[in-house]
């Protein structure tokens, strides 16, 4: 038997069908567990390849997989990808006249279609149900999957029904996907959904590449227009948190002679959607966006994420900043805040049409963000420790790469940290706050804390100061704040160690720089090797050639190749289809449709004809 004979049914598809010699990290154990007939829920950092992970099963399994998708432009994308690369794909929405719904839905009857995208509004009618339950569904895939739990960043009711799956497919296997899910979101999706029968998959949350920075609100326009001078003709997305102000810092920065374009619900559908459609497919643009804007957004080489406004939590930033470096190259999420938008962010979660726990529990994200925006250390470090994730210092954020001005905090660390534990670690910082500067409130003397040895203890410092050395007792590991619960404040192994003068701790007195940004490189972005001229010159023209056949074809640019083919490409200059097989991202379909075409060029480009000459 030959080596190649030998290779298992899921990697001859990954490498045929989808060009890639291995797995990523994370992408294998839960393939594994689907193909053994097994639920999985895994949770994989934003441009992991979660979708890869249902794709590959459901090409080994045969039969039809059922993939739910929040967008419809997210699932044509998905469904464009999947076709050029060889596979029978289909969706069926709203978007489409009836004519292509009723023709798509006949291929899936006759057995021809592998992989179907629907809406969970569509998927879980009476009519399509009994319709899939007599065809042979062998696998259900469903993205986005923090979508089903009320304590998720991006809650749909809709989501809710598919609690329903397991009644109507109860020998079907369930992936659930999602790349924003903390440990209470993480219980509810697998409560919900596989009624706890399920392995769960959690591949980290770490994006090595993104350079973090936060930085206090002074001049927002002048703060944004100076990061966008660092990125020139990138394509990048600004967040604002209303309406009008996507609208004025769009039209501020197309005067300024930047490429931008504006994005939010309010907008006309036909303008709002040949927005993202330029964003999508041509260089350079930058999208101003409110949230509206992002949940499906797959595009490789966005270079940064700013954020004009402060997001509504952890969740909803993480998953924001997760749309900038797909590729894997070095990118940035840089992001404002100030008193203003945090008293908005608060005001939106008191209007939320929702239950007191929930408003509850959304209060105690905001105040983990505020921690991190706040954070003393390695901001990295806080970002993951809040998912459950440790790290170590990473050298590739703001206070790494320029250090803040720092107190030693240890005797107001200890004060705090007393409080807490002689008011039985079930408070919230509010409480322990009136107890340290020794407010005489209604609920301190009713519970006699008035009496204890830390009532008054730390009178002279502000309530501000205090919330703002809680936040950061929080974000270096001190306090756990009890998010599932009622906010309130644990002391941690490290507290407990800071109280017995075992650790140490310094906190900020602000978040505004003193210093100049430094100019240093991160150690992440000196790792990256650069092209060399007549390399960069060659990945310029295939670029070229990529859009122009992304726009006959009508998908995004990405769809075609990634950057991150098109620069291994580049590199390796094949001259012939068996070493462009070899190229990342290559498969069959892709050398068949796309092999004589780059190839055309790259040779054109070795003897000195512009790729745009070529036939």
């Amino acid at each position: 038997m030959t080596a190649l004979a030998a290779l298992p049914e899921d990697r001859r598809i990954l490498r045929d069908v989808f060009g890639f010699d291995d797995y990523r990290e994370g992408q294998e154990p839960v393939v594994q567990a689907l193909l053994a007939g097994r639920n999985a829920l895994a949770v994989m950092p934003t441009g992991s390849g979660k979708s890869l992970c249902f794709q590959v099963s459901a090409l080994v399994k045969g039969g039809l997989t059922i993939v739910v998708s929040p967008l419809v432009a997210l699932m044509h994308d998905q469904v464009a990808a999947l076709r050029l690369a060889g596979v029978a794909a289909e969706t069926i929405n709203s978007s489409r006249d009836r004519m292509e719904n009723v023709a798509a839905w006949r291929r899936v009857a006759a057995g021809e279609t592998r992989l179907l995208y629907l809406a969970p509004e569509r998927l879980m009618t009476e009519r399509m149900l009994a319709a899939l339950t007599k065809l042979p569904v062998s696998l259900i895939a469903i993205d986005e999957a923090h979508c089903i739990s009320q304590w998720g960043p991006a809650f749909r009711p809709d989501y809710e029904a598919l609690a329903n799956l397991r009644e109507h497919f109860p020998n079907v296997p369930i992936a659930a996907l999602t790349a924003t899910a903390d440990g209470a979101t993480q219980r509810d999706i697998a409560a919900k959904l596989f009624a706890n029968d399920a392995e769960i998959f959690v591949a980290g949350f770490d994006r090595p590449n993104i350079k973090l920075a936060v930085e206090m609100r002074r001049n927002g326009s002048q703060q944004l227009l100076a990061f966008l001078a660092r990125h020139p003709g990138e394509s990048g997305i600004v967040y604002c948190l209303s309406r009008k102000k996507t609208e004025s810092v769009s039209r501020m920065l197309s005067e300024k002679g930047i490429a931008a374009l504006p994005y939010h619900a309010g907008m006309d559908k036909y303008e709002r959607d040949a927005n993202q459609d330029a964003f999508m497919t041509e260089p350079g643009r930058v999208m101003v966006a409110t949230i509206a804007f992002g949940m499906g957004i797959d595009k490789p080489d966005v270079r940064f994420v700013f954020h004009a406004d402060l997001p509504g939590s952890m969740e909803a930033y993480y998953q924001e900043i997760g749309r900038a470096g797909r590729d894997g190259l070095p990118a940035e999420a840089h992001m404002l805040y100030g008193l203003d938008d945090i008293r908005m962010r608060r005001v939106f979660i008191e209007q939320e049409d929702s239950g007191d726990d929930r408003r509850r529990r959304e209060h105690q994200r905001l105040d983990a963000l505020i921690g991190y925006c706040e954070a003393a250390t390695c901001r990295r470090n806080t970002l993951l420790a809040y998912f459950g994730d440790d790290s170590e210092p990473c050298g590739n954020c703001d206070t790494c790469l320029d250090p803040v001005e720092l107190k030693d905090g240890v005797a107001v660390g200890q004060q705090a940290l007393s409080a807490v534990m002689r008011t039985g670690q079930r408070f919230g910082a509010v409480h322990i706050i009136d107890i340290l500067r020794g407010t005489e409130t209604e609920k301190a003397l009713a519970s006699g804390h008035d009496r204890l040895p830390t009532f008054g203890i730390g009178a002279e410092l502000s309530k501000d100061a205090w919330r703002s050395i809680i936040r950061q007792l929080v974000a270096g590991g001190f306090l756990r704040l009890d998010i599932e619960g009622y906010g309130g404040l644990n002391v941690t192994e490290m507290g407990q160690a800071l109280l017995q003068d075992e650790e140490t701790f310094s906190y900020r007195e602000d978040t505004i720089p003193t210093k100049a940004a430094k100019t240093k490189k991160s150690k992440r972005e000196e790792s990256f090797a650069p092209l060399n001229k007549e390399d960069t010159g060659l990945l310029s023209a295939l670029k070229s050639l990529r859009l122009r056949l992304a726009k006959e074809r009508g998908v995004p640019a990405y769809v075609v190749f990634s950057d991150r083919t098109l620069i291994d490409m580049a590199q390796r200059r094949p001259s012939d289809p068996v070493a462009f097989a070899e190229v990342h991202g290559v498969g069959a379909a892709k050398l068949r449709d796309f092999g004589d075409i780059f190839l055309q060029a790259i040779a054109n480009e070795d003897i000195g004809v512009p790729a745009e000459s070529a036939p």
